[in-house]
């Protein structure tokens, strides 16, 4: 769990928010996280299932696409998926589907879409070769967590 401030990000207890939503939104009486929490909640579940790496981008002033990307190195095509379903069972009760998911554990990326955050799982020799922190992080904040 987060505690502090580093870089811009207020870290603490993620607190749920209950938000009614019309026709299109998640169900009445579900929580719905706003983007740095559910950015932040993202960390948390990548964490708590022994991710490596972790990243944590705030893109949201150069970027109309998204707020977050949050990038995390998965060591095996198991780790890929279970990851991947990890977060897709923790963020649905959140308000968050995935919206679209891309690329295959074979390739050695998968891209999850939830709209305000976007998580990139790389193996260790995709993540040196796209280097999506060091573009991104050119002009937005990165923050690395410890393993």
């Amino acid at each position: 769990m987060f505690a502090g401030h580093v870089h811009g990000f207020a870290c603490g207890t993620i607190v749920p928010t209950p938000i009614p939503h019309g026709p299109t939104g998640p169900p009445t009486g579900a929580l719905f996280l706003d983007s740095e929490t559910l950015a932040q909640r993202a960390v948390d579940v990548l964490s708590e299932h022994q991710a490596l790496d972790i990243a944590l981008l705030d893109i949201s002033r150069t970027s109309s696409f998204t707020d977050f990307f949050v990038i995390a190195t998965a060591q095996s095509p198991l780790q890929f998926n279970a990851l991947a379903d990890y977060l897709e069972v923790d963020l649905k009760p959140q308000g968050h589907d995935i919206r679209h998911r891309e690329g295959s554990p074979d390739s050695g990326w998968v891209l999850l879409d939830f709209g305000d955050i976007i998580v990139h799982l790389f193996s260790p020799d995709q993540r040196a070769y796209y280097r999506l922190e060091e573009l991104w992080g050119r002009t937005s904040p990165v923050v690395h967590f410890a393993n």
